[in-house]
């Protein structure tokens, strides 16, 4: 799900002027009457100062909790410098929410993700603190600064090693700058669902972990929407092909049809899982259509898996047609 907000000429310039000089620590953004404005630079006092204390004196104040941002920070000494945080906070507006997180990608996209060593998405101050940032160096193990050529050995071996360990995963473009894997055995299950007689149910999901959309094990048949209510996750979001076999007026068919589920839960995973799967929806969805050939016939989109009934899915599929009766010419008196 993309907003359709753009940068700004404005935040394009104090973009320029971050990247054009080293006395700049950073940028803050918000979205304002629909595009991505600049609200300051940060700039130190003095050029020496640590990373930390950059983050406690410059950062910090801007903090808000109830109010998103989007922070670029220089963060390491070699390119590609930058950091891009998403700061959505618990207690913003739901709208506020979501148009920032629908809108991410798009700030990283358009001011050049070469600039970018990573995207960090925060949804409480006390991840934008120094404590915080180095919490999170720890747990992504971030690497040293690498050369280009090191970076491209980097990946060299990680394709080998997939290879190796049959674990293959394929990408699926989202954008020129952006791509998601999307697992072999993920592409396997809808290339079976799409032939016919094959398998009349696959659910995905995405690792929050690497970001991978992978099959969610299941070996269960529902023959009805009752049942399929039952399998789908009521507490993770889904991905889910079903192949719907049934009756109505008569006439038997089997379409094949999309459920997006996400469940409403509290807590920082939530809040991850609903920027991640509006974002790779579209995604999974043209890899299943144009990549597999799947047809799909309905696509339905629900918070809970509880909202699906058999009554409004054939509903759906069969809508009612209204028949107009013609015009009754009342009787004349005394006939």
């Amino acid at each position: 799900m993309q907003s359709g907000i753009s940068a700004s000429e404005e935040l394009a310039s104090q973009f320029s002027t971050l990247l054009a000089s080293d006395t700049h620590f950073g940028l803050i953004a918000t979205i304002a009457k629909e595009k991505l404005q600049p609200l300051t630079l940060l700039t130190p006092s003095s050029p020496g100062n640590s990373f930390a204390t950059n983050v406690t004196e410059l950062l910090t104040p801007h903090i808000k909790p109830n109010e998103a941002l989007y922070i670029i920070l220089r963060r390491y000494p070699g390119v590609p410098r930058l950091v891009a945080v998403t700061y959505v906070p618990d207690t913003a507006p739901v709208r506020q929410k979501m148009l920032f997180a629908s809108t991410r990608l798009t700030l990283v996209r358009e001011l050049g993700s070469e600039h970018f060593r990573e995207t960090v998405f925060a949804t409480n101050a006390e991840e934008l603190t120094p404590a915080g940032f180095e919490k999170h160096d720890k747990h992504s193990a971030v690497a040293a600064p690498l050369t280009e050529e090191e970076r491209t050995l980097g990946e060299v071996k990680r394709a080998e090693q997939e290879a190796g360990s049959g674990t293959g995963t394929r990408e699926i473009h989202l954008s020129k700058s952006l791509s998601m894997p999307i697992a072999d055995n993920a592409l396997g299950a809808l290339k079976e669902l799409a032939a016919e007689g094959g398998s009349g149910l696959v659910m995905l999901r995405i690792n929050p972990d690497n970001e991978i959309v992978e099959l969610v094990p299941d070996s269960s048949s529902p023959s009805s929407i009752a049942e399929l209510t039952k399998t789908i996750s009521d507490s993770e979001p889904r991905f889910t092909f079903y192949r719907y076999t049934h009756s109505y007026g008569g006439n038997h068919s089997s379409p094949v049809l999309f459920f997006y589920t996400c469940p409403i839960s509290p807590g920082n995973k939530a809040i991850k899982y609903r920027m991640m799967y509006p974002l790779m929806k579209r995604a999974v969805l043209d890899a299943a259509t144009g990549e597999v050939g799947l047809e799909i016939v309905k696509k339905f989109e629900v918070e809970d898996p509880s909202e699906i009934t058999e009554e409004s899915v054939l509903l759906d599929l069969h809508p009612k047609v209204e028949v107009r009766q013609g015009f009754s010419r009342p009787k004349r008196p005394g006939r």
